[in-house]
Order: structure tokens, then sequence, then C-alpha cells
């Protein structure tokens, strides 16, 4: 999908080179995989506390057939 963004071009720049990149389609690209990574990361976090943690089960005796 073509997409037509004005990004500052210091910071495009600064940010192909601190990731080595060779275009700015590249560049693009990892920022946004990364924002998307730290906002599923950032949900998951929330969760601490949030979810029951019973110390005593044991997944290995779940996985017995006998």
């Amino acid at each position: 999908m073509a997409t037509n963004l004005a990004i500052d071009d210091r910071l495009i720049e600064e940010a192909r080179k601190a990731g080595g990149h060779r275009t700015k389609k590249a560049t693009v690209t990892e920022a946004l995989e990364e924002y998307i990574r730290r906002r599923k990361q950032t949900k998951i976090l929330n969760l601490f506390g949030k979810v029951d943690f019973d110390p005593d089960y044991d997944h290995k005796q779940q996985r017995s057939r006998t």
C-alpha cells in the first residue's frame, strides 16, 4: 500500500543510521514493528498481579496419562 508521509528528514536519517538500514522504507518498517512489539509487551506487563497463580500447580502431572 503506497502511503505518503511528511516525516522529519533529520529524524528519519538518524533512525536509518542508528538501525544500520540502507533505505527509509526499511527504517520505517522496523520502527513500526518495534512500536507494535512494545505496545503488546505493555499490555502483557499490565496483566502482572491480575492473573491468579497457584504455586502448587504441577503442569507435568497434567501431561501424565496414568
